[in-house]
């Protein structure tokens, strides 16, 4: 599995964009933040062929770049958790309202649930559900290559916020207890901000987990 990642908006939200492999021209894009410029530039550059967009949850940051990447391919659908699926197209939900720049978007394409298996050539992601920063967050974890995309639940040294609307910090820290912490030790965490970690980092170092 190949794995790019940018940091984009004021937020520097990571967005990353996976492949089978270096060689391989389909890609899905996770999580695609505001000023989506970088990724698009990377997209046309290496002639990369977005086959969907897959939200880990609903907040503005995480989908605000969504309407550029519709502009340059028209037919890429958004696949989201059934329970986040409203904030996209209620800014003050997805706290776009907040920027000054609401923010309403389509409804999803798909809807995926909890334990759900997505699947994009040799590769898998089962739906593990990791909410608390929002209702219905989500987090992609990958057997074969031993990865999960923890969105803003889990992060390096770090947890997510838990102050927005339908947060709460018990749930999310029950979330990743149960869902992340269990995996492999080795198993790489590509978060929604800051660097990429391991489970097994966290468990040793994380102050909110131990």
């Amino acid at each position: 599995m190949k794995v790019d990642g940018f940091q984009l908006g004021d937020y520097m939200t990571n967005c990353y964009v996976v492949r089978e492999s270096d060689d391989a021209k389909p890609c899905w894009i996770i999580d695609p933040g505001d000023r989506p410029q970088e990724l698009l530039t990377f997209l046309e550059q290496n002639a990369l062929e977005p086959q969907q967009i897959v939200l880990t949850h609903g907040h503005v940051d995480h989908i605000a770049g969504i309407p550029l990447l519709k502009q340059t391919y028209p037919d890429l659908p958004v696949w989201m958790a059934k329970n986040d699926a409203y904030m996209l197209t209620d800014n003050m939900l997805n706290l776009s309202f907040m920027s000054g720049e609401p923010l309403q978007l389509e409804a999803a394409d798909h809807l995926f649930d909890i334990g759900d298996t997505l699947r994009f050539g040799e590769l898998s992601f089962v739906v593990l559900s990791t909410p608390g920063h929002t209702v219905g967050g989500v987090s992609l974890y990958c057997q074969k290559y031993s990865t999960v995309f923890s969105g803003d639940a889990l992060f390096a040294g770090s947890v997510g916020r838990s102050d927005f609307p339908g947060g709460s910090h018990e749930t999310l820290i029950q979330g990743i207890k149960e869902q992340l912490l269990v995996l492999d030790d080795d198993t790489i965490v590509y978060s929604g901000h800051g660097p990429a970690t391991t489970i097994g980092r966290e468990k040793q170092t994380n102050q909110f987990l131990i």
